[in-house]
């Protein structure tokens, strides 16, 4: 049996004898092998990650030590051609580097999951091994000096990509869409100072050290009018901006807090810049308000809304609207549609450059500016930083302001001309000064106080597309159905009666049945389930300003409704209290006081019957009604609890609005009825409905509008 061992030894393949001894360190000699090798690579890495984030090439470095480390400590245990003597030293050597390598981890501790077996190597970490064994004078088999990818999977988006009809109507009228080179970009300066150094990093340092007190908002020129193509008037602050566009500047971080009407700046813009086609990228809870808001702000300019594979997308509109959410199906067509802006808002969304909707907003952006220099390229967030300074990244790349390693051409010839390197004193407040300048908005409520009411009702449309949307437009569908039978069967009895006096009968006994009735659908039961279908959507809503203005109060009728928003706000990691019904006094005024004084609190979950009268809640200037009441002393009097003495800050109160259901019809009686006190109190002579409650009403106009429609 000895001799048998022995001949297997004797018969191992001449190339693994060759690299065992070559990996073996010749005595005397600490300068050579691998070891000094994964010396120089471990502090290589340690040194970068002393300066920030690993770039990916520093990242393979660190996995491939590693693994060397590992593959070395392996062979120096079983060389049997050490002495024990050598074998210490050699682990004594390798137990340091595995040292350097864990204080990296330490401080980048992303790392740690390049360590796991199940752990990539990619093709350029496999490179990078057979390179560092070259140089270490490791004789290397044929399998390792070949470097071999895997072919790419097929891509499940293209799978995905859908191409709406009437996109293909509208290429097939226009099939030469010629790019327009009319504005490219200015050749860079002669200058070439800042070449070889590396700017992005120092751009980020100067926004969080070379801010001197100064707002990060670029000068913007006066305005000669506050007038729109509609009959709405702008409020000074968003003229100022769209003068600004008018005088030639397209790219904008606009970074306004909500409630200062970014909406209708974006539009505007689009307006005075003629960029339309338009496209505008938003997350799925304002879409129907964005469609709304051309309407509103730009008469005259059609929109359409991409839902699912978009089969109902016209595509010869002038305004096309996705959401993030379906961007995966329609990024292709998009792409080529000739674009002439785009507008990406809650452009914190793409903050995650790793993510599926990220690297679909920079690919639209990038064929946009590719096919048109001058295009209008618009990022909107009031949370333009969320959790460091790097949050920056993905939306300058959206604006075409740097790529993924240095600033591009406009960026960079304001730079040059600063003449100062991050080495200089005075760069990094000249910096931030010229990425300010490319484009960044910034205003607040406080700022900008005297052009805005102290008081405002802000609707937002949002759209019912789940299995409870359509089961409550099927109900809505059954009583309009129901009132139409009701009208036909009063109108044989009474055929000289008029229309009016008609369905306010039918309206009556309606209404009167769905108070008694037990079970059913009635109008009662169906604005419950309108509630319920709109609590996440409200939620999300809410969450969003929450990150964007700080404090927010949240109203709801319902229990359940409250119940999902606080579910929803615990998962995005917002920390609410609850203000309800039930509560003993002690608690309430400890929800009331949490609310008030601690920062980490950032929602207020309360009802609009218990928390409608008598609390104080101006620690916020920011309301979302997440359900609708039957009266507008109800809503008047939840506003009224952040409206209040001692509020500094306009207020503006957010109803979600369930689109196309009877909830609109309720927000517009709530908003006619308002007049009431203004007529009856303030000498106001503003018209106001006849007599009777908005159950009433909102029925007659349910029949009155069936019934105009058959006719």
């Amino acid at each position: 049996m000895p001799e048998q061992g022995q001949r297997k030894t004797r018969q191992r393949p001449a190339a693994q004898r060759q690299q065992s001894a070559q990996r073996r360190r010749p005595r005397g000699a600490d300068d050579i092998g691998v070891i000094p090798v994964l010396a120089r690579a471990a502090r290589e890495v340690e040194t970068a990650v002393q300066k920030g984030p690993l770039k990916p090439a520093n990242r393979a470095r660190f996995q491939v030590a590693a693994l060397l480390l590992r593959e070395e400590r392996a062979r120096v245990k079983s060389d049997k051609t050490l002495t024990d003597s050598e074998r210490a030293n050699e682990q004594k050597r390798l137990d340091g580097l595995a040292g350097i390598l864990a204080k990296t981890a330490a401080r980048d501790t992303s790392l740690i999951a390049m360590l796991a077996d199940d752990a990539l190597v990619t093709a350029a970490a496999k490179a990078l091994r057979r390179d560092l064994l070259i140089a270490a004078g490791v004789q290397l088999s044929p399998d390792e000096l070949i470097i071999t990818t895997e072919p790419k999977p097929i891509d499940k988006q293209v799978e995905k990509q859908v191409v709406p009809a009437s996109v293909r109507a509208m290429q097939m009228s226009n099939p030469f869409l010629a790019p327009d080179f009319s504005a490219v970009a200015a050749r860079p300066v002669a200058l070439n100072r800042l070449g070889n150094w590396e700017l992005i990093e120092p751009l980020f340092r100067a926004f969080e050290y070379g801010a001197g007190g100064g707002a990060a908002s670029m000068h913007l020129p006066e305005a000669a009018s506050l007038k729109t193509p509609g009959s709405l008037e702008l409020m000074r602050h968003q003229a100022r901006f769209v003068e600004e566009v008018k005088k030639g500047h397209r790219t904008f971080l606009l970074a306004d807090e909500p409630g200062l009407g970014k909406t209708a700046q974006a539009l505007l813009a689009a307006s005075v810049s003629n960029s339309y086609p338009l496209l505008v990228v938003v997350p799925n809870v304002v879409k129907t308000n964005w469609a709304r808001e051309v309407e509103l702000w730009t008469p005259g300019r059609t929109a359409t809304v991409v839902h699912g594979d978009g089969k109902d997308v016209d595509a010869f509109s002038d305004v096309v609207i996705v959401n993030y959410e379906v961007l995966d199906r329609h990024v292709g067509w998009l792409g080529r549609f000739g674009f002439k802006g785009m507008v990406v808002d809650e452009a914190h969304f793409i903050k995650n450059l790793k993510s599926e909707r990220s690297k679909h907003v920079l690919a639209l952006s990038k064929s946009i500016r590719a096919s048109r220099p001058n295009a209008l390229m618009m990022a909107l967030t009031g949370t333009p930083l969320i959790n460091s300074i790097d949050d920056f990244r993905a939306i300058w790349q959206f604006l075409g302001w740097i790529d993924d390693k240095k600033p591009l051409t406009p960026l960079m010839n304001k730079l040059e001309e600063i003449g100062l390197t991050p080495a200089d004193f005075g760069f990094f407040a000249e910096a931030r000064r010229a990425v300010v300048d490319m484009g960044i908005v910034r205003r607040k409520k406080v700022d900008v106080a005297a052009d805005i009411p102290a008081r405002r009702i802000a609707d937002i449309p949002v759209e019912l597309d789940d299995d409870l949307g359509r089961s409550i437009r099927a109900s809505e569908a059954a009583l309009v159905a129901r009132l139409l039978e009701k009208f036909d069967r009063v109108r044989d009895i009474k055929p000289d009666a008029l229309d009016g006096d008609l369905i306010r009968v039918v309206a009556h006994a309606e209404l009167e049945e769905s108070k008694a009735a037990k079970t059913g659908e009635n109008v009662f039961t169906m604005v419950r389930k309108i509630g319920q279908a709109k609590a996440t959507l409200a939620a999300d809503y809410t969450a969003q300003l929450a990150r964007s203005v700080g404090k927010v109060v949240f109203f709801a009728k319902h229990i359940d409704v409250m119940d999902t928003a606080e579910a929803h706000f615990a998962k995005a990691g917002l920390k609410s209290v609850s203000i309800r019904g039930d509560q003993s006094a002690k608690v309430r005024q400890e929800a009331i006081d949490s609310f008030s004084t601690d920062p980490s609190v950032s929602v207020v979950v309360a009802s609009l019957t218990a928390a409608g009268v008598g609390l104080n809640l101006q620690a916020a200037s920011n309301v979302v009604l997440a359900e609708l009441s039957w009266t507008s002393a109800e809503q008047t009097q939840a506003i009224d609890r952040v409206h209040r003495i001692g509020q500094e800050l306009p207020v503006t109160a957010w109803r979600i609005i369930a689109a196309q259901t009877i909830d609109a019809k309720i927000a517009e009686l709530i908003d006619s009825k308002a007049g009431l006190a203004a007529r009856a109190l303030d000498g106001s002579d503003e018209e106001i409905l006849g007599e009777g409650n908005i159950q009433l009403e909102a029925l007659s106009g349910l029949l009155r509008d069936a019934l105009d429609r058959r006719d």
